[in-house]
C-alpha cells in the first residue's frame, strides 16, 4: 500500500502592485473607468478615442485623429511608467474601411518600433459620430 503524505500544500502569491491613471476624458468619471492600469509590468490602457484638450477642436481626418489616439495612449503608458516600445498589442476601430490605410500608416508612425501584435475591426459608430478610429493598448514593461 502506498503512502500518502497528509501535509498540506503550501502557496505563496506575491501581492501585486495596481496602479492606476486617469486622463481629459469626460466618459472615466461618469463610466468609471481609468485611462489605464498597470498591473505588475503590464500596463491595459482603455479604448482611447481622439478626445481633444480642453478648449481645443477635435482634429479631423483618420490618420490625425489615430495619432491623437496614440498621444493620449501613450501619455497614460509614461505616467504609468513605460514607454511606447514597450506595446506589445493594439486594437484598433475604425468606423470606414477606406479609413484602413491613414490609420495603419499612423499605427507605424506611433508603434513601428515595437512592432506590436495588432487589430483592427471595422464597426458600426463610436460613442461620438465624429470619431472615425478608437484604440486599446497593451505594453509589458521591462
Amino acid at each position: 500500500m502506498a503512502s500518502h503524505s497528509s501535509s498540506p500544500c503550501m502557496y505563496y502569491v506575491e501581492s501585486v502592485q495596481r496602479s492606476h491613471h486617469h486622463g481629459i476624458s469626460p466618459y472615466e468619471s461618469a463610466y468609471g473607468f481609468s485611462r489605464a492600469v498597470r498591473v505588475g509590468d503590464t500596463i491595459h490602457v482603455a479604448g482611447t478615442a481622439p478626445v481633444p484638450e480642453p478648449g481645443e477642436e477635435l482634429v479631423g481626418g483618420a490618420h490625425a485623429q489615430m495619432l491623437r489616439c496614440g498621444e493620449i495612449a501613450g501619455q497614460a503608458i509614461e505616467a504609468l511608467g513605460g514607454s511606447m516600445t514597450d506595446v506589445v498589442r493594439t486594437r484598433m476601430f475604425i468606423t470606414n474601411r477606406h479609413d484602413a490605410d491613414d490609420v495603419g500608416r499612423a499605427h507605424k508612425e506611433l508603434f513601428g518600433g515595437s512592432e506590436p501584435a495588432a487589430t483592427m475591426v471595422v464597426v458600426a459608430a463610436l460613442l461620438d459620430p465624429n470619431w472615425l478610429v478608437e484604440i486599446e493598448v497593451e505594453a509589458i514593461v521591462s
